[in-house]
């Protein structure tokens, strides 16, 4: 499973194809104003099945989808076929069916947002799954087109950072996600630092420090 970002994620003019596939028409018209705001190319599918057809025939760079949508459970099955090239997959859900939901997701290459929807933070997803690659298959990432060479921990770090894009995480919730269990903050700091050489080696800066709460990755 993979998961791709721009390098110029905050001003995405290089026309990143966006399909959106929701049931409802006003979560459709408001995603999509966002997203064509945003510089996004953006085309719409009312049902999954309409949804499927698009993926078929064109590229995507990103795909948001309603997972509430009656025809998911299709989708989710074509999913486990998917060739190597699919797009990442933001979905678009509720707490009723996020038990559902669940063992479809991955880290990198899927995340959800939950209803109602916040454009802004549709936006921010979407920024964080159009930005770096991870490999769920070979356990590789890569930046762009450079590869990042992490190791097993470095590599758990950067999927745990994706799966929480845009939100803080503390020291110890890095730490039990990683190691399994509690460690001292200088092997964290250690570990964070390593990562942020090999990501940000390149504008803009992707890993940010907040001093007394911890790391997040984001755009700025």
């Amino acid at each position: 499973m993979y998961g791709t970002l721009s390098e110029t994620p905050s001003s995405p003019r290089d026309g990143r194809h966006v399909l959106v596939v929701a049931g409802d028409p006003d979560d459709t018209e408001n995603l999509a104003t966002a997203l064509k705001l945003a510089s996004y190319r953006v085309e719409t599918a009312d049902t999954g099945a309409e949804g499927l057809v698009r993926i078929s025939e064109h590229r995507y760079d990103l795909v948001v989808w309603d997972a509430t949508l009656p025809d998911m459970a299709r989708y989710a099955r074509g999913r486990r076929r998917a060739p190597a090239d699919r797009p990442p997959l933001l979905f678009l859900t509720t707490c009723d069916w996020l038990p559902t939901l669940a063992p479809e997701l991955g880290v990198g290459a899927e995340d959800y947002v939950t209803k109602p929807v916040r454009i802004t933070e549709v936006l921010a997803r979407a920024q964080a799954l159009l930005r770096l690659v991870l490999d769920d298959a070979t356990c590789q990432a890569r930046r762009g087109t450079r590869p990042l060479g992490l190791t097993p921990a470095e590599y758990r770090l950067l999927s745990h950072l994706m799966a929480n894009a845009e939100h803080v995480l503390s020291k110890e919730q890095i730490s039990r996600y990683v190691w399994g269990e509690y460690r001292a903050n200088p092997a964290i700091e250690k570990l964070v630092s390593r990562l942020r050489q090999k990501v940000d080696q390149e504008h803009p800066a992707l890993i940010h420090t907040h001093r007394g709460f911890g790391y997040r990755l984001g755009a700025a």
